[in-house]
């Protein structure tokens, strides 16, 4: 007889991490603050997933997982710099209004 090793299910993606990182993206293209919210709370859910998984059932996606954050966090920051710069522009623009 022949040694067969137990059997051990395939490691799999963690399916948070890839939607962190198509969340990431569409933040860039359709959901400019939406997206980025949710890309940034699927990939530190995924991350978590992924670290407390087992040593014999690891979950793939830790990369996928990065790249939604990092596309997430750019684009809100992005996005209150642009708040930001919004209300400067009113408050200046006000205020020079009643200038004379």
């Amino acid at each position: 007889m022949s040694y067969q090793p137990p059997y051990r299910p395939a490691s799999g993606t963690n399916s948070l991490a890839i939607v962190s990182l198509i969340f990431g993206i569409l933040a860039w293209c359709v959901l400019p603050f939406i997206g980025a919210i949710v890309a940034i709370v699927c990939g530190h859910l995924a991350r978590g997933e992924i670290r407390r998984a087992p040593p014999d059932h690891a979950i793939e996606g830790d990369g996928l997982a990065v790249a939604g954050l990092v596309l997430g966090y750019m684009q809100l920051v992005l996005c209150v710099l642009a708040l930001f710069v919004f209300i400067a522009v009113l408050i200046f623009g006000f205020a020079f209004s009643n200038w004379h």
